[in-house]
């Protein structure tokens, strides 16, 4: 599947008294920036919702390598894979121009419907 990306702009209250990005405020870009992919790729959170289908993050591990500062441009990238009941979001922010990896995540969630983890493939043409 190809790679999504949306452009951000880091904002001055975005960052903490050292002048840097506070680092649950990449949970946040990454997060909006797998929300706009869904949206692009014509998923409705609320029809999804209407139907009793949830995705809900099971686990983050994000590597922090450089820190983003006020002001700064970056480019969120994202893919997506299925595995059974869980999918896979491998996510980068780069700052531009350069690209420069600032942090690499990957966020795995998990999909139920009417309450109990299924592979819900009615996913599958958004993501395969």
């Amino acid at each position: 599947m190809e790679t999504f990306e949306l452009q951000m702009k880091v904002r001055d209250y975005e960052c903490d008294i050292e002048g840097i990005v506070n680092n649950a405020n990449y949970q946040h870009y990454f997060e909006h920036a797998r929300h706009e992919m869904c949206i692009a790729r014509g998923v409705s959170f609320a029809e999804l919702v209407a139907k009793n289908i949830f995705v809900v993050v099971a686990r983050v591990d994000i590597r922090y390598k450089r820190p983003l500062r006020s002001r700064d441009e970056f480019v969120v990238s994202t893919t997506a894979e299925r595995d059974g009941v869980k999918m896979i979001f491998h996510q980068k922010i780069l700052l531009l121009p350069e690209r420069q990896v600032c942090a690499d995540a990957t966020i795995t969630t998990v999909v139920t419907v009417d309450g109990k983890l299924s592979r819900a493939p009615e996913l599958d043409k958004y993501f395969i």
